[in-house]
Protein backbone atom coordinates (compact mmCIF):
# COMPACT_ATOMS: atom_id res chain seq x y z
CA UNK A 1 0.00 0.00 0.00
CA UNK A 2 1.24 3.15 -0.84
CA UNK A 3 1.66 6.42 1.35
CA UNK A 4 -1.14 7.89 -0.16
CA UNK A 5 -3.40 5.25 0.10
CA UNK A 6 -2.11 4.97 3.94
CA UNK A 7 -2.73 8.75 4.51
CA UNK A 8 -6.74 8.16 3.07
CA UNK A 9 -7.25 5.03 5.20
CA UNK A 10 -6.34 7.19 8.53
CA UNK A 11 -8.02 10.04 7.45
CA UNK A 12 -10.87 7.85 6.69
CA UNK A 13 -11.08 6.42 10.32
CA UNK A 14 -10.59 9.74 11.78
CA UNK A 15 -12.88 11.70 10.28
CA UNK A 16 -14.31 13.68 13.80
CA UNK A 17 -10.12 14.44 14.26
CA UNK A 18 -9.95 15.49 10.28
CA UNK A 19 -13.42 18.04 10.59
CA UNK A 20 -11.99 19.53 13.84
CA UNK A 21 -8.80 20.12 11.98
CA UNK A 22 -10.48 21.85 9.19
CA UNK A 23 -12.77 24.12 11.63
CA UNK A 24 -9.66 25.08 13.25
CA UNK A 25 -7.57 25.68 10.04
CA UNK A 26 -10.84 28.48 8.85
CA UNK A 27 -11.08 29.98 12.12
CA UNK A 28 -7.40 30.81 11.79
CA UNK A 29 -7.54 32.36 7.81
CA UNK A 30 -10.70 34.26 8.82
CA UNK A 31 -8.87 36.02 12.10
CA UNK A 32 -6.18 36.40 9.82
CA UNK A 33 -8.19 38.21 7.27
CA UNK A 34 -10.04 40.37 10.05
CA UNK A 35 -6.97 41.58 11.21
CA UNK A 36 -5.81 42.97 7.95
CA UNK A 37 -7.18 45.48 5.55
CA UNK A 38 -6.44 45.81 2.18
CA UNK A 39 -7.74 48.89 1.70
CA UNK A 40 -5.50 51.92 2.92
CA UNK A 41 -5.93 55.50 2.93
CA UNK A 42 -3.45 55.45 -0.46
CA UNK A 43 -4.77 52.68 -2.60
CA UNK A 44 -4.51 49.24 -2.30
CA UNK A 45 -2.05 49.04 0.87
CA UNK A 46 -2.58 46.09 3.19
CA UNK A 47 -2.33 47.48 7.27
CA UNK A 48 -3.64 46.25 10.23
CA UNK A 49 -7.08 46.76 11.82
CA UNK A 50 -8.97 45.57 14.87
CA UNK A 51 -12.48 43.44 14.48
CA UNK A 52 -15.41 44.30 17.10
CA UNK A 53 -16.30 41.51 19.52
CA UNK A 54 -19.39 40.89 17.74
CA UNK A 55 -17.59 39.62 14.78
CA UNK A 56 -14.66 37.89 16.65
CA UNK A 57 -17.36 35.88 18.38
CA UNK A 58 -19.54 34.99 15.10
CA UNK A 59 -16.27 33.95 13.55
CA UNK A 60 -15.86 31.27 16.38
CA UNK A 61 -19.58 29.98 16.52
CA UNK A 62 -19.00 29.71 12.48
CA UNK A 63 -16.23 27.59 13.00
CA UNK A 64 -17.52 25.67 15.86
CA UNK A 65 -20.37 24.79 13.86
CA UNK A 66 -17.98 23.31 10.58
CA UNK A 67 -16.61 20.38 13.53
CA UNK A 68 -19.91 18.89 12.73
CA UNK A 69 -20.35 19.36 9.21
CA UNK A 70 -20.15 15.74 7.93
CA UNK A 71 -23.35 14.46 10.92
CA UNK A 72 -25.77 17.41 10.14
CA UNK A 73 -24.44 19.08 6.65
CA UNK A 74 -27.65 21.42 6.77
CA UNK A 75 -28.21 22.48 9.98
CA UNK A 76 -24.64 23.27 9.98
CA UNK A 77 -25.05 25.78 6.62
CA UNK A 78 -27.85 27.27 8.65
CA UNK A 79 -26.04 28.38 11.39
CA UNK A 80 -23.02 29.57 9.25
CA UNK A 81 -25.52 31.15 6.87
CA UNK A 82 -26.87 33.13 9.94
CA UNK A 83 -23.85 34.41 11.59
CA UNK A 84 -22.79 35.58 8.02
CA UNK A 85 -25.88 37.43 7.60
CA UNK A 86 -25.07 39.09 10.63
CA UNK A 87 -22.13 39.84 10.45
CA UNK A 88 -22.73 41.47 6.60
CA UNK A 89 -25.41 43.87 8.58
CA UNK A 90 -23.31 44.71 11.63
CA UNK A 91 -19.64 44.05 10.54
CA UNK A 92 -17.98 47.38 10.48
CA UNK A 93 -15.16 46.96 9.51
CA UNK A 94 -16.58 43.15 7.81
CA UNK A 95 -14.56 39.89 9.53
CA UNK A 96 -14.51 36.82 6.87
CA UNK A 97 -17.38 34.98 8.70
CA UNK A 98 -18.82 34.02 5.23
CA UNK A 99 -15.76 31.53 5.21
CA UNK A 100 -17.73 29.37 7.13
CA UNK A 101 -20.98 29.64 5.14
CA UNK A 102 -18.90 28.54 1.69
CA UNK A 103 -17.54 25.32 3.36
CA UNK A 104 -20.54 24.71 4.61
CA UNK A 105 -22.16 24.86 1.12
CA UNK A 106 -19.28 22.73 -0.15
CA UNK A 107 -19.97 19.45 2.04
CA UNK A 108 -24.23 19.81 1.51
CA UNK A 109 -23.26 19.81 -2.17
CA UNK A 110 -20.53 16.76 -1.95
CA UNK A 111 -22.85 14.94 0.21
CA UNK A 112 -27.08 15.73 -1.75
CA UNK A 113 -28.33 14.73 -4.85
CA UNK A 114 -27.88 17.51 -7.53
CA UNK A 115 -31.41 19.25 -7.14
CA UNK A 116 -30.83 19.79 -3.39
CA UNK A 117 -27.39 21.23 -4.51
CA UNK A 118 -29.51 23.40 -6.63
CA UNK A 119 -32.02 24.43 -4.60
CA UNK A 120 -29.69 25.40 -1.17
CA UNK A 121 -26.76 26.46 -3.56
CA UNK A 122 -29.17 29.70 -4.76
CA UNK A 123 -30.95 29.86 -1.54
CA UNK A 124 -27.91 30.91 0.12
CA UNK A 125 -26.23 32.73 -2.41
CA UNK A 126 -29.33 35.00 -2.96
CA UNK A 127 -29.78 35.50 1.12
CA UNK A 128 -25.95 36.21 1.76
CA UNK A 129 -25.27 38.46 -1.42
CA UNK A 130 -28.58 40.32 -1.31
CA UNK A 131 -28.05 41.02 2.71
CA UNK A 132 -24.29 42.35 1.86
CA UNK A 133 -25.86 44.43 -0.85
CA UNK A 134 -28.92 45.86 0.50
CA UNK A 135 -27.97 45.66 4.13
CA UNK A 136 -24.57 46.12 4.59
CA UNK A 137 -22.59 48.98 5.17
CA UNK A 138 -20.67 49.12 1.81
CA UNK A 139 -22.31 50.03 -1.17
CA UNK A 140 -23.98 47.65 -2.97
CA UNK A 141 -21.30 47.61 -5.68
CA UNK A 142 -18.66 47.09 -3.57
CA UNK A 143 -16.12 44.04 -4.69
CA UNK A 144 -16.61 42.40 -1.02
CA UNK A 145 -20.38 41.93 -1.98
CA UNK A 146 -19.36 40.18 -5.08
CA UNK A 147 -17.38 38.19 -3.70
CA UNK A 148 -19.97 36.88 -1.59
CA UNK A 149 -21.49 35.96 -4.71
CA UNK A 150 -18.66 34.26 -6.47
CA UNK A 151 -17.33 31.71 -3.50
CA UNK A 152 -20.81 30.60 -2.05
CA UNK A 153 -20.93 29.65 -6.46
CA UNK A 154 -17.59 28.08 -6.12
CA UNK A 155 -18.39 26.35 -3.03
CA UNK A 156 -21.36 24.63 -4.34
CA UNK A 157 -20.02 23.77 -7.87
CA UNK A 158 -16.90 22.55 -6.22
CA UNK A 159 -18.81 20.21 -3.66
CA UNK A 160 -21.08 18.61 -6.89
CA UNK A 161 -18.22 17.73 -8.63
CA UNK A 162 -16.54 16.25 -5.83
CA UNK A 163 -19.69 14.66 -5.33
CA UNK A 164 -19.90 13.37 -9.31
CA UNK A 165 -16.54 11.88 -8.83
CA UNK A 166 -17.18 9.90 -5.70
CA UNK A 167 -20.45 8.55 -7.62
CA UNK A 168 -18.52 7.52 -10.78
CA UNK A 169 -15.54 5.50 -8.82
CA UNK A 170 -18.31 3.55 -6.92
CA UNK A 171 -19.97 3.06 -10.31
CA UNK A 172 -16.59 1.57 -11.59
CA UNK A 173 -16.02 -0.35 -8.68
CA UNK A 174 -19.33 -1.77 -8.93
CA UNK A 175 -18.98 -2.56 -12.09
CA UNK A 176 -15.26 -3.99 -11.36
CA UNK A 177 -16.95 -6.57 -8.41
CA UNK A 178 -20.35 -7.54 -10.93
CA UNK A 179 -17.80 -8.22 -13.84
CA UNK A 180 -15.65 -10.02 -11.07
CA UNK A 181 -18.97 -12.17 -9.51
CA UNK A 182 -19.91 -12.96 -13.21
CA UNK A 183 -16.82 -14.34 -14.31
CA UNK A 184 -16.55 -16.85 -11.04
CA UNK A 185 -20.01 -17.92 -12.08
CA UNK A 186 -19.50 -18.42 -15.48
CA UNK A 187 -15.89 -20.61 -14.88
CA UNK A 188 -18.43 -22.34 -12.23
CA UNK A 189 -20.85 -22.86 -14.75
CA UNK A 190 -18.51 -24.43 -17.56
CA UNK A 191 -16.52 -26.42 -14.85
CA UNK A 192 -19.97 -28.18 -13.61
CA UNK A 193 -20.51 -28.24 -17.41
CA UNK A 194 -17.43 -30.12 -18.01
CA UNK A 195 -17.70 -32.46 -15.13
CA UNK A 196 -21.26 -33.47 -16.32
CA UNK A 197 -19.68 -34.34 -20.20
CA UNK A 198 -17.02 -35.97 -19.06
CA UNK A 199 -19.14 -38.40 -16.63
CA UNK A 200 -21.67 -39.03 -19.70
CA UNK A 201 -18.08 -40.41 -21.82
CA UNK A 202 -16.94 -42.23 -19.06
CA UNK A 203 -20.38 -43.56 -19.00
CA UNK A 204 -21.01 -44.52 -22.23
CA UNK A 205 -17.56 -46.10 -22.78
CA UNK A 206 -17.41 -48.18 -19.63
CA UNK A 207 -21.54 -49.26 -19.83
CA UNK A 208 -20.50 -49.98 -23.76
CA UNK A 209 -17.17 -52.10 -23.44
CA UNK A 210 -17.76 -53.70 -20.37
CA UNK A 211 -21.04 -55.10 -21.45
CA UNK A 212 -19.41 -56.93 -24.85
CA UNK A 213 -16.55 -58.04 -22.50
CA UNK A 214 -19.12 -59.63 -20.02
CA UNK A 215 -21.07 -61.28 -23.04
CA UNK A 216 -17.89 -62.66 -24.84
CA UNK A 217 -16.55 -63.84 -21.75
CA UNK A 218 -19.68 -65.84 -20.95
CA UNK A 219 -19.19 -66.96 -24.24
CA UNK A 220 -16.01 -68.12 -23.70
CA UNK A 221 -16.59 -69.88 -20.36
CA UNK A 222 -19.26 -71.59 -21.89
CA UNK A 223 -17.80 -73.02 -24.64
CA UNK A 224 -14.21 -74.09 -23.23
CA UNK A 225 -14.51 -77.41 -22.87
CA UNK A 226 -16.71 -78.42 -25.90
CA UNK A 227 -15.25 -75.69 -28.57
CA UNK A 228 -11.85 -74.05 -27.83
CA UNK A 229 -11.23 -72.54 -30.86
CA UNK A 230 -14.90 -69.99 -30.12
CA UNK A 231 -13.49 -69.64 -26.63
CA UNK A 232 -10.24 -68.27 -28.12
CA UNK A 233 -12.36 -66.37 -30.91
CA UNK A 234 -14.35 -64.78 -28.14
CA UNK A 235 -11.67 -64.16 -25.63
CA UNK A 236 -9.65 -62.20 -28.51
CA UNK A 237 -12.80 -59.84 -29.20
CA UNK A 238 -12.52 -59.35 -24.78
CA UNK A 239 -9.20 -58.58 -25.62
CA UNK A 240 -9.64 -56.23 -28.46
CA UNK A 241 -13.16 -54.81 -26.09
CA UNK A 242 -11.06 -54.44 -23.35
CA UNK A 243 -8.01 -52.04 -25.09
CA UNK A 244 -10.54 -49.84 -27.04
CA UNK A 245 -12.33 -49.40 -23.63
CA UNK A 246 -8.45 -48.29 -22.28
CA UNK A 247 -8.08 -46.43 -25.25
CA UNK A 248 -11.49 -44.22 -24.98
CA UNK A 249 -10.89 -44.44 -21.20
CA UNK A 250 -7.33 -42.78 -21.92
CA UNK A 251 -8.33 -40.17 -24.11
CA UNK A 252 -11.19 -39.19 -21.65
CA UNK A 253 -9.24 -38.75 -18.75
CA UNK A 254 -6.58 -36.99 -20.03
CA UNK A 255 -9.15 -34.05 -20.98
CA UNK A 256 -8.61 -33.38 -16.98
CA UNK A 257 -4.69 -32.96 -17.99
CA UNK A 258 -3.24 -29.56 -17.51
CA UNK A 259 -2.01 -27.79 -20.86
CA UNK A 260 1.58 -28.43 -20.14
CA UNK A 261 1.33 -31.73 -19.00
CA UNK A 262 2.97 -34.40 -21.21
CA UNK A 263 1.04 -36.67 -24.01
CA UNK A 264 -2.19 -34.79 -24.29
CA UNK A 265 -4.95 -36.42 -26.09
CA UNK A 266 -4.95 -35.90 -30.08
CA UNK A 267 -7.39 -37.73 -31.17
CA UNK A 268 -10.44 -36.62 -32.26
CA UNK A 269 -13.82 -37.17 -30.33
CA UNK A 270 -15.80 -40.16 -32.18
CA UNK A 271 -18.64 -38.95 -34.49
CA UNK A 272 -21.04 -41.00 -37.07
CA UNK A 273 -17.91 -41.47 -39.36
CA UNK A 274 -17.09 -44.60 -37.10
CA UNK A 275 -20.61 -45.93 -36.74
CA UNK A 276 -19.62 -48.71 -38.96
CA UNK A 277 -16.70 -49.85 -36.27
CA UNK A 278 -19.25 -49.54 -33.74
CA UNK A 279 -21.64 -51.82 -35.50
CA UNK A 280 -18.93 -54.22 -35.81
CA UNK A 281 -17.90 -54.69 -32.28
CA UNK A 282 -21.62 -55.59 -31.88
CA UNK A 283 -21.30 -58.40 -34.68
CA UNK A 284 -18.56 -59.51 -33.11
CA UNK A 285 -20.33 -60.25 -29.49
CA UNK A 286 -23.42 -61.57 -31.54
CA UNK A 287 -25.86 -59.10 -32.07
CA UNK A 288 -28.13 -58.41 -35.20
CA UNK A 289 -27.41 -54.83 -36.31
CA UNK A 290 -29.07 -53.03 -39.54
CA UNK A 291 -27.76 -49.45 -40.14
CA UNK A 292 -29.68 -47.51 -42.66
CA UNK A 293 -28.03 -44.10 -43.39
CA UNK A 294 -29.39 -41.05 -45.16
CA UNK A 295 -27.20 -38.36 -43.95
CA UNK A 296 -24.45 -38.67 -46.76
CA UNK A 297 -22.34 -35.72 -47.62
CA UNK A 298 -24.01 -33.75 -44.25
CA UNK A 299 -21.32 -32.23 -42.01
CA UNK A 300 -22.61 -32.15 -38.54
CA UNK A 301 -21.03 -29.61 -35.79
CA UNK A 302 -19.00 -31.56 -33.27
CA UNK A 303 -21.49 -31.86 -30.11
CA UNK A 304 -24.32 -33.22 -32.28
CA UNK A 305 -21.85 -35.70 -33.94
CA UNK A 306 -20.51 -37.32 -30.61
CA UNK A 307 -24.14 -36.87 -29.44
CA UNK A 308 -25.55 -39.04 -32.23
CA UNK A 309 -22.61 -41.21 -31.76
CA UNK A 310 -23.45 -41.87 -27.96
CA UNK A 311 -27.15 -42.51 -28.09
CA UNK A 312 -26.49 -45.43 -30.82
CA UNK A 313 -23.64 -46.65 -28.59
CA UNK A 314 -25.97 -46.27 -25.45
CA UNK A 315 -29.19 -47.18 -27.12
CA UNK A 316 -27.46 -50.91 -28.99
CA UNK A 317 -25.33 -51.57 -25.58
CA UNK A 318 -28.91 -51.49 -24.00
CA UNK A 319 -30.42 -54.24 -26.81
CA UNK A 320 -27.05 -56.23 -25.92
CA UNK A 321 -27.39 -56.61 -22.22
CA UNK A 322 -31.39 -56.20 -22.04
CA UNK A 323 -33.48 -57.01 -24.88
CA UNK A 324 -32.50 -61.22 -25.50
CA UNK A 325 -30.07 -63.28 -26.84
CA UNK A 326 -32.20 -63.89 -30.58
CA UNK A 327 -33.05 -60.11 -30.53
CA UNK A 328 -32.20 -57.78 -33.69
CA UNK A 329 -31.85 -53.72 -33.60
CA UNK A 330 -32.24 -51.73 -36.67
CA UNK A 331 -30.35 -48.27 -36.66
CA UNK A 332 -31.49 -45.27 -38.81
CA UNK A 333 -29.90 -41.96 -39.52
CA UNK A 334 -32.00 -39.83 -41.60
CA UNK A 335 -31.61 -35.70 -42.41
CA UNK A 336 -35.06 -34.42 -41.91
CA UNK A 337 -35.03 -30.41 -43.07
CA UNK A 338 -32.89 -28.89 -40.61
CA UNK A 339 -32.79 -31.76 -38.02
CA UNK A 340 -30.63 -35.24 -37.99
CA UNK A 341 -32.92 -38.04 -37.05
CA UNK A 342 -31.46 -40.78 -35.22
CA UNK A 343 -33.57 -43.87 -34.34
CA UNK A 344 -32.54 -47.52 -32.90
CA UNK A 345 -35.12 -49.73 -32.48
CA UNK A 346 -35.09 -53.67 -31.11
CA UNK A 347 -37.70 -56.47 -30.93
CA UNK A 348 -36.46 -57.93 -27.85
CA UNK A 349 -38.45 -60.22 -26.09
CA UNK A 350 -36.05 -60.61 -22.71
CA UNK A 351 -37.27 -60.16 -19.33
CA UNK A 352 -36.36 -56.14 -19.34
CA UNK A 353 -38.40 -55.40 -22.57
CA UNK A 354 -36.28 -53.68 -24.41
CA UNK A 355 -33.23 -51.09 -23.57
CA UNK A 356 -34.45 -48.92 -20.95
CA UNK A 357 -36.74 -51.44 -18.61
CA UNK A 358 -32.61 -51.78 -16.82
CA UNK A 359 -31.88 -48.45 -16.72
CA UNK A 360 -34.30 -47.52 -14.52
CA UNK A 361 -36.65 -45.73 -17.33
CA UNK A 362 -40.22 -47.66 -16.91
CA UNK A 363 -42.43 -46.81 -19.59
CA UNK A 364 -40.99 -43.57 -20.86
CA UNK A 365 -43.13 -41.03 -22.96
CA UNK A 366 -40.29 -38.84 -23.86
CA UNK A 367 -40.65 -36.00 -21.17
CA UNK A 368 -38.17 -37.58 -18.83
CA UNK A 369 -41.41 -38.64 -16.62
CA UNK A 370 -40.21 -43.03 -16.76
CA UNK A 371 -36.57 -42.01 -15.59
CA UNK A 372 -37.80 -43.56 -12.23
CA UNK A 373 -35.09 -45.19 -9.32
CA UNK A 374 -33.82 -48.36 -11.18
CA UNK A 375 -34.41 -51.70 -9.48
CA UNK A 376 -30.99 -52.55 -9.79
CA UNK A 377 -29.01 -49.17 -8.72
CA UNK A 378 -28.38 -48.31 -12.20
CA UNK A 379 -30.37 -45.81 -14.11
CA UNK A 380 -28.08 -43.46 -16.20
CA UNK A 381 -28.18 -44.73 -19.49
CA UNK A 382 -31.25 -43.03 -20.69
CA UNK A 383 -30.76 -39.76 -18.47
CA UNK A 384 -27.24 -39.21 -19.75
CA UNK A 385 -28.56 -39.55 -23.62
CA UNK A 386 -31.54 -36.93 -22.89
CA UNK A 387 -29.08 -34.96 -21.12
CA UNK A 388 -26.87 -35.24 -24.30
CA UNK A 389 -30.09 -34.28 -26.34
CA UNK A 390 -30.75 -31.62 -24.15
CA UNK A 391 -27.14 -30.25 -24.34
CA UNK A 392 -27.76 -29.41 -28.11
CA UNK A 393 -30.99 -28.52 -28.22
CA UNK A 394 -32.65 -31.50 -29.29
CA UNK A 395 -35.50 -33.91 -28.64
CA UNK A 396 -35.46 -37.39 -27.15
CA UNK A 397 -38.23 -40.19 -27.17
CA UNK A 398 -37.78 -43.16 -25.87
CA UNK A 399 -40.04 -46.17 -24.67
CA UNK A 400 -41.44 -49.62 -24.87
CA UNK A 401 -42.23 -50.36 -29.15
CA UNK A 402 -45.95 -52.05 -29.94
CA UNK A 403 -45.76 -55.87 -29.46
CA UNK A 404 -42.55 -55.83 -27.89
CA UNK A 405 -39.03 -54.36 -27.98
CA UNK A 406 -37.75 -50.76 -27.45
CA UNK A 407 -37.43 -47.77 -29.37
CA UNK A 408 -35.05 -44.84 -29.11
CA UNK A 409 -35.57 -41.73 -31.61
CA UNK A 410 -33.68 -38.82 -31.49
CA UNK A 411 -34.10 -35.10 -33.33
CA UNK A 412 -30.80 -33.39 -33.35
CA UNK A 413 -30.59 -29.50 -35.21
CA UNK A 414 -27.56 -29.23 -37.86
CA UNK A 415 -27.10 -26.27 -37.41
CA UNK A 416 -26.49 -24.21 -34.50
CA UNK A 417 -28.17 -20.86 -33.37
CA UNK A 418 -24.61 -19.30 -33.84
CA UNK A 419 -24.49 -20.53 -37.57
CA UNK A 420 -28.43 -19.95 -38.29
CA UNK A 421 -27.37 -16.34 -37.18
CA UNK A 422 -24.50 -16.15 -39.55
CA UNK A 423 -26.74 -17.56 -42.28
CA UNK A 424 -29.60 -14.62 -41.64
CA UNK A 425 -26.67 -12.00 -41.39
CA UNK A 426 -25.15 -13.15 -44.79
CA UNK A 427 -29.03 -13.29 -46.38
CA UNK A 428 -29.41 -9.26 -44.58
Amino acid sequence: MSTLARARCTLGAHRSALDTALATAVLVCMLAGSFVDPHGPEGVSWELRSPDALSLALMAVGAAALAFRRREPLAVLAVTGCASVVESVTGEPRAPVVMCAVVALFTVAASADRTTTWRVGLLTMTVLTGAAMLAGPLPWYAQENLAVFAWTGIGATAGDAVRSHRAFVQAIRDRAEKAERTREEEARRRVAEERLRIARDLHDVVAHHIALVNVQAGVASHVMDKRPDQAKEALAHVRRASRSALDELRATVGLLRQSGDPEAPTEPAPGLARLGELVGTFHHAGLNVEVARADQGIELPAAVDLAAYRIIQEALTNVRKHAGERAKAEVSVVRVGPNIEVTVLDDGTGADDGTGADDGTGTDDGTGAGDGAPADGGGHGLLGMRERVTAVRGTLTTGPRYGGGFRVHAILPVRSRTDAADAVEDLV
